[in-house]
């Protein structure tokens, strides 16, 4: 009898390898790498595991898979015919909000550097530093720089928000801000001067000027 009750609860619509992602996403979101296992999968999904390896052969392939989904939104949202300084902010805007929701594509794409969906942002970087003019010589370089620092500062900014999950962040600031203003002046004087910056600052717009200091960088070379 338990087993034709178990049968009876598995799913009865037909499951697909974009269900069986957007199940994995959910795990990853709420629960982390760690707690993703086709176990956990069957259990979210009521079916067994034969149906799940058939769409998907291991974890590894099945992060990849939930990363190239993430990273897919994140490209569709660029409008083609956007001015390539704006799509580039674009592009890295729309990363640095999808390793703040989902903190665990950080940690895959910087895994595994060939992956599509690496591949897909180098090259949505690459191509539009082209149509900025960039000598081909500088274009490398230039990609590199931009890819390095979205992936850092993006995966910084999520490591905080886990840290500080407890914490509201304006008090966190405050109270940062409050330790740099203890300081002594001589030793730490930019820091005592950048403490009201620091306690008003906004992740977001902080990163964009970051973007725009390296792409200020970029320009010069053309």
């Amino acid at each position: 009898m338990g087993t034709k009750r178990q049968r009876a609860e598995r799913r009865t619509d037909a499951l697909s390898k974009e269900r069986i992602v957007e199940a994995a996403i959910g795990i990853l979101d709420t629960e982390g790498e760690s707690a993703l296992t086709f176990r956990a999968l069957t259990t979210r999904l009521a079916t067994g595991a034969g149906a799940i390896y058939w769409h998907v052969a291991n974890k590894n392939e099945l992060l990849t898979a939930a990363t190239d989904d993430v990273m897919a939104r994140v490209m569709t949202e660029v409008v083609g015919d956007t001015e390539p300084r704006e799509a580039i902010r674009a592009v890295a805007l729309g990363v640095f909000d999808a390793i703040d929701a989902h903190p665990w594509v950080g940690t895959q794409l910087t895994r595994d550097p060939s992956q599509s969906a690496m591949l897909q942002f180098f090259e949505s970087i690459g191509g539009r530093l082209q149509a900025l003019g960039v000598p081909e010589q500088a274009q490398f370089d230039s990609a590199t720089a931009l890819t390095n620092y979205v992936l850092g500062v993006a995966g910084q900014n999520a490591a905080n928000a886990r840290q500080a999950q407890e914490t509201d962040r304006s008090a966190f600031l405050a109270t940062a801000a409050a330790r740099w203003a203890r300081l002594d002046p001589e030793e730490y004087p930019f820091l005592r001067r950048m403490t009201t910056q620091l306690r008003e600052h906004d992740d977001r717009e902080q990163f964009l000027a970051g973007i725009d200091l390296i792409l200020a960088g970029i320009a010069t070379v053309r």
